[in-house]
């Protein structure tokens, strides 16, 4: 997935001239109370949020160029970035949102931690099976059943609970990416139990073949 995939499209812009009440009344309006400002071919040359706004109004500033950040103080990301690293980007530099710059440095979208959270909690909703799936066709030769029996038997040795590939199959077509991840103790447990099943149904599949 590319930030572009991820960004806010509707985002707010201003100019380094607006009045700052007439930002507030924008930012209030819309409900997004951190907005690029950008000249006249939208090109980023600042940024405000509605603290400083709120400090302009409270100080008696009257122009967005007076409170706005400069652009050398800003992070920001490409569009066709890799979406991870606005959320590094995010975490790193402890903003909810930033600014997606194209080739030409014209703004084209706003990345904020909504963003994130939203397109976070589609992936949580991915069936399990559906990863399986991809996990199958990469394994070549190796049948869905193969596939099923390997994962029973880890769920076995890792956790003690006895299980029937089918009792397996059954859970992993109910059950969601989230759920999957709690259930397992968190992401890192969850795909090294992935690994688990590729490297035994391979074994297996191994082992038959040189009988």
């Amino acid at each position: 997935m590319k930030v572009k995939e991820m960004m806010d499209k509707e985002y707010i812009y201003v100019s380094p001239d607006q009045n700052v009440v007439e930002v507030s009344l924008l930012m209030e309006k819309t409900k997004k109370f951190t907005t690029p400002v950008v000249d006249s071919e939208k090109k980023l040359i600042g940024w405000i949020t509605s603290l400083e706004v709120a400090k302009a109004l409270r100080e008696g500033k009257k122009k967005v160029s007076d409170v706005m950040r400069p652009k050398d103080e800003i992070v920001n990301v490409h569009e066709n970035d890799p979406a991870r690293l606005a959320v590094l980007e995010t975490t790193k530099h402890k903003v909810i949102s930033i600014p997606v710059l194209n080739d030409d440095d014209v703004v084209v979208g706003v990345v904020r931690t909504f963003d994130i959270v939203e397109t976070l909690s589609q992936l949580y909703e991915i069936k399990v099976y559906k990863i399986f799936e991809a996990m199958a066709n990469e394994l070549k030769g190796v049948s869905w059943d193969e596939l099923m029996e390997a994962s029973a038997i880890v769920t076995r040795r890792r956790t003690g609970q006895r299980i029937t590939p089918e009792e397996y199959e059954k859970n992993i077509r109910d059950a969601t990416f989230g759920e999957a991840i709690w259930a397992t103790g968190g992401l890192e447990k969850f795909f090294v139990g992935l690994i688990a099943i590729g490297e035994l149904v391979i074994a297996r599949k191994v082992a038959r073949a040189r009988q």
